[in-house]
């Protein structure tokens, strides 16, 4: 990500006393409320200020554009990913393990996404936006490589690099098929999730 595009996307300042931190949860919060209702497109900073109870300028001071508040949002559901992710690969012990475990993330990301609409918007703008799309990638090979490190122990040396090239496509793939499997009615989007589901099943048998 260049210099500037990184600038774009980081908050003016990280809150460093309670009442600071208190102001930027004000206004995460009262963005995430409003994405869910409205859409990103409608949501406006000024509208952002007056609702998280001060003035626009409160906003400013912490985000220099919507894009940093956008970025900031994601940076906390990738928090949570992250940890949610570890809990179900703790489980992982042998390598039959490691097939549950992959279901258990599909699932766990299909139903945060799917029960949240603010969530949904704010997974297709991070899509639209190219600085924020870079900060999706970075996360994206994060959380890969969090998964490949706690379970690579489990394979034979020789396919440690093809495998982590693999779960890197797995983990990117997922945020498209489940946008896909939710824009359509129910009976296809199950038969979407559960033909993506068999693709992961395939490709994790070649290496285990």
């Amino acid at each position: 990500m260049t210099e500037a595009s990184r600038t774009a996307t980081e908050p003016r300042r990280r809150p460093k006393q309670e009442r600071s931190r208190e102001r930027i949860d004000a206004i995460l919060s009262t963005t995430m409320r409003l994405i869910g209702e409205k859409g990103i497109d409608a949501v406006t900073m000024k509208e952002v200020g007056m609702l998280a109870g001060g003035p626009i300028a409160t906003v400013y001071h912490y985000f220099p554009n919507k894009s940093a508040i956008l970025a900031m949002l994601y940076e906390r559901f990738s928090e949570v990913s992250r940890a949610r992710l570890a809990a179900i690969i703790a489980d992982v012990r042998e390598a039959k393990d490691v097939i549950v475990a992959a279901d258990r993330l599909l699932d766990d990301y299909l139903s945060r996404v799917a029960g949240d609409p603010a969530i949904q918007d704010l997974q297709n703008a991070i899509q639209a936006d190219k600085a924020l799309k870079n900060l999706d990638i970075a996360e994206t090979r994060h959380q890969a490589k969090m998964f490949c490190d706690h379970v690579i122990a489990l394979l034979e040396p020789e396919k440690h690099e093809q495998f982590e090239r693999m779960v890197l496509l797995i983990f990117q793939l997922a945020g498209g098929v489940v946008r896909l499997a939710l824009a359509q009615g129910e009976a296809e989007s199950r038969r979407t999730i559960e033909d993506y589901r068999s693709i992961i099943h395939t490709q994790l048998r070649l290496f285990l």
